[in-house]
Parts: structure tokens; C-alpha cells; sequence
């Protein structure tokens, strides 16, 4: 069997390991953009802020590959998908055969068209190669400009602060992290970054960015004001890279649709990770998933059922877990709920300490914790079992609450 894989990050990871999990034999080619062995995404900022080594932010061994029996093009990019012929084209022009294909390309930035974001001096913040050139520029005591308040925004802007950077952040939501937070959450996150010289322009957006002898020298709001800047950083989403699927039969939605063997509507053609959608069994339809353990559970189970073997990936829902300077957070599946049929429970005792729960039909269905996280486990299990918990709801937050007596009701 004949195997090539597109990607080489956590699903791609993921797909190689499940195939060699099942074929030992088969022939497998990994093909990335990006010239890095598989590295962590998520370390990047801890990489730009001095927190760990580049030794570090790779999670596999340097003869990974060699161990696998896995040939690389790393560095080279796919231009077009051949299904027909079952091939790939990179840009060279060469074409590569398969016999099953995975297509693991992940997210890619949302970059708006902002008029001046072509000039020097702007940068993305989603890959290494984004903040090794961030890495290049930066001097302490210099001022950046952060659009888009998300994970990856707050993480730069984290980072940039360990620097020496005077950060400033503007973000069209009326508060931060507004896709995994409520406001009362956000606002202490908002805080604790004030409190390290942080400011914030909150329900706004950049109209422009201006230069100086075609480097960015600030950046300029709606209302018209100017915020003076030597780098700004776009973090204003990321979507499935879907690009090259759009161009074939392969159906795709927000991102590529798969079924419970991550097999997309192409024979012997499968997707998973950031670019993949599948079921959310929390808000009860397909969605993209773009969290860790899942993308490499979704690349795995791809793998297996590649080198034949029949095994079905089941559900997922969404959990981030993620700190701020010394705060400590962790959020989980649906934690804004819109519409009838959800119950909220709030401890908010301490100022600083946030924790709230949402429960569909008694069970969980979402979850924030913030400083004090020593219960997400436990709810974690609860959520994911179905556990009813109605009978001790009025408990979930007690001191020294057992969840493990739990966990074993029946649904």
C-alpha cells in the first residue's frame, strides 16, 4: 500500500502512527510546507518568549521519521490534487502517486484586507516560521499592536510582553477570548493582562495600517484615532485550509466533511485535525474541532482505517486548557449557551476565582474554570460519561467533593 499523507503536524502525526499501528509495510510519503520536523504549534509564543529552547518545541525524536520508515518533503508544497489519476502535484510540477491519500493541511490564518497589511513589519502568529521572523525584529521597549483578542492573539501578546514590548490589543468583540469565555470570565483574563501594562480597544477594528517608508508605523482605529506601532500582528482567526480540496469532488462545508472513519466523500481520500468537520456531541452537529487531543485521536483513527482496518472515531467536543501570566484557565464544550433547555451554575465566592457549569437535561454540557482548575477534571468525566448530576448539582463546587463517586452513574 501506497500512502501519502499532506501535513505534518499533530493529525499528520496522528495518521502516520495509526497506519504503522496496523501496516509495517507499506510505503508511506509525508509532504509539508513548512522545512521543520513536527514541532508543537502551541509552543510557538513560549519559543518567542524565551520559555523553552528550540530543543523543546519538538515532540518527536529527530529519527522519528527514519524509525517509522516515513520518506519527507519537507519544505515543498502540494499544488493540485489529481483523484482521478490518484496523485498529487507538488509545485515543482513532480507528481506523487497514491493509493490512499490524508489530507492533513490544518488551519491558516484569516488575514483581512486591511489596506497596508503588506507592509514590513506585519505579521501573522499561527506557525515557528511567523515568530522566528518576530524573533528577528523585536527590541525591547518597542510597541506592537495585536488585532484580534483570541487564544492565539492573547498568547502573542503574552509573549511579547516577556520581551519588553509595549502591547496594545484591539479587538471588534466587546471582550476577550469571546469564543471559549463568558464576559465575567474574559474580564478577569482582561485584567490580569492590564495589570501587566496591556491596553485594550475593545468593540473596534483597524481600518489601516500606516507606514513609513513602507513599514508599518502604526495602525488607524475606525473612529480615526492612531495607535503608534513598529510591528502589528493579525490574530484574527484562523480557518480550515480547505484550498486545495475546493478544487476536486472531495464535499466540504466550513471544512472538509468526513464520516465516522474520517473518510471524506472521495474513495481512499480522508481528512482530519483543523481542517476536517465532524461531529460535536455537544452541539449536536458538525463542526471543526481544532483542539490537540482531538486532531491527533481524529489522525490516528484516519491512519487505522487507511491500512484497512475498520474502526469508527465516534464524537468530540471542544476543551482548552490555557494560562495568562500566573492565571490558570480551562473551558470546555458550550459555555455561551443560546436558546431554551440550559441551567447555569455560577461560585463566584472569590473576586478572583471564577467557575461555572452549564447542564443541558442534567448533564454537562460546559464548563469554565479560572485560578482555582483542580475540579476541570472531574467535570471533564462527568461531561463526557453524561453523568445526570442533578441530585448533587448543588455540590460540584464544595471543597474536597469527590466526582469519582460519580462517575459510574447511568446515564
Amino acid at each position: 500500500m501506497n500512502y501519502v499523507v499532506i501535513g505534518n503536524s499533530t493529525a499528520a502525526i496522528g495518521t502516520v502512527e495509526g497506519i504503522r499501528s496496523i501496516d509495517t509495510q507499506g510505503t508511506i510519503m509525508l509532504i509539508s510546507d513548512e522545512p521543520h520536523r513536527t514541532y508543537s504549534r502551541p509552543l510557538i509564543s513560549y519559543y518567542l518568549s524565551g520559555k523553552i529552547p528550540e530543543s523543546k518545541m519538538y515532540y518527536r525524536s529527530k529519527d522519528y521519521y527514519e524509525r517509522l520508515d516515513i520518506s519527507t518533503r519537507l519544505g515543498e508544497r502540494v499544488s493540485v490534487l489529481r483523484l482521478a489519476e490518484k496523485a498529487v502535484v507538488l509545485e515543482s510540477g513532480e507528481t506523487i502517486p497514491y493509493d490512499r491519500l490524508m489530507l492533513a493541511t490544518g488551519a491558516k490564518p484569516i488575514v483581512p484586507h486591511i489596506p497596508g497589511r503588506d507592509f514590513k513589519g506585519v505579521h501573522t502568529f499561527i506557525k515557528w516560521d511567523d515568530v522566528l521572523r518576530l524573533e528577528k525584529v523585536l527590541r525591547a521597549g518597542s510597541r506592537a499592536v495585536v488585532i484580534g483578542a483570541g487564544i492565539n492573539g492573547l498568547k502573542a501578546v503574552e509573549a511579547l510582553v516577556k520581551c519588553g514590548v509595549e502591547v496594545t490589543v484591539v479587538e471588534i468583540a466587546n471582550q476577550v477570548l469571546s469564543a471559549i469565555l463568558d464576559e465575567t470570565a474574559a474580564a478577569l483574563v482582561q485584567k490580569t493582562l492590564e495589570n501587566h501594562g496591556v491596553k485594550f480597544y475593545l468593540n473596534t477594528t483597524v481600518a489601516e495600517i500606516v507606514a513609513e517608508k513602507e513599514a508599518a508605523s502604526g495602525v488607524r482605529l475606525q473612529d480615526g484615532r492612531i495607535l503608534d506601532c513598529e510591528q502589528v500582528v493579525i490574530t484574527i482567526g484562523i480557518s480550515p485550509n480547505i484550498d486545495l480540496a475546493e478544487k476536486t469532488d472531495i464535499k466540504v462545508n466550513r471544512g472538509i466533511l468526513v464520516d465516522e472513519h474520517m473518510a471524506t466523500s472521495v474513495p481512499d481520500v480522508y481528512a482530519a485535525g483543523d481542517v476536517a468537520e465532524v461531529y460535536d456531541s455537544l452541539y449536536r452537529e458538525r463542526r471543526v474541532l481544532p483542539v490537540i487531543p482531538n486532531t491527533y485521536k481524529q489522525g490516528f483513527n484516519a491512519g487505522v482505517n487507511m491500512a484497512g482496518k475498520v474502526q469508527s472515531y465516534g464524537s468530540s467536543f471542544a476543551m482548552v486548557s490555557i494560562g495568562f501570566f500566573e492565571l490558570p484557565l480551562i473551558t470546555s464544550g458550550i459555555v455561551k449557551p443560546e436558546g431554551e433547555g440550559f441551567t447555569e451554575l455560577a461560585d463566584t465566592a472569590s473576586p478572583q476565582d471564577y467557575r461555572k457549569v452549564i447542564l443541558r437535561e442534567g448533564r454537562i454540557v460546559g464548563y469554565v474554570v479560572l485560578n482555582r482548575v483542580d475540579c476541570a477534571g472531574g467535570l471533564a468525566s462527568l461531561m463526557e460519561k453524561e453523568v445526570d448530576v442533578r441530585s448533587f448539582q448543588q455540590d460540584l463546587f464544595k471543597e474536597n467533593f469527590n466526582y469519582a463517586n460519580f462517575l459510574q452513574s447511568p446515564k
